[in-house]
């Protein structure tokens, strides 16, 4: 029997993200920072996925966490723009 030769999928992506919490260990994630939180917050107000913003899971949770905090205090808009 001839062996069917399997074709090598190309990876599509480039290199994985570093999180930035592991890298630098002096940034504090806090519901205080609204300019840091803001980054990880999308036009529509929804959390980045960690796939997209880089982070480990550790950190994304805390992240998630404190964007929830920051939203409860109105810090942090639930929904950032008015959209259609």
């Amino acid at each position: 029997m001839a062996k069917k030769r399997m074709k090598k999928k190309s990876s599509k992506f480039g290199r994985k993200k570093k999180c930035r919490f592991c890298a630098n260990p002096n940034l504090e994630i806090s519901y205080k920072s609204e300019r840091m939180l803001q980054r990880y917050v999308s036009d529509r107000g929804k959390i980045v996925a960690r796939r997209v913003t880089g982070n480990c899971a550790k950190h994304q949770r805390m992240v998630a966490n404190s964007i929830k905090v920051a939203r409860f205090l109105a810090l942090v808009p639930y929904v950032r723009e008015h959209y259609r």
